[in-house]
């Protein structure tokens, strides 16, 4: 049951994520210059395998950046 909970919220984040990062793109260098700023808030590295709670709490700590970066 956790497990699934665990995949949906990794999945409405992710969805989450793309909807911000579709609203928000522009071409040109202010894609540069909003790539160096989320960039500098050095994120955590997810490696992979499994790790439902490492995967969910990465997503909420990027979705904290994109927060702050509007």
């Amino acid at each position: 049951i956790m497990a699934g909970r665990t995949n949906a919220q990794i999945a409405e984040a992710l969805a989450t994520l793309a909807g911000i990062m579709a609203i928000d793109h522009q071409p040109g260098r202010e894609d540069e210059a909003r790539l160096e700023r989320f960039m500098k808030h050095k994120l955590p590295t997810f490696t992979g395998g499994y790790n439902p709670e490492g995967a969910v709490k990465w997503l909420e700590e990027v979705e904290i950046i994109f927060e702050a970066m509007r």
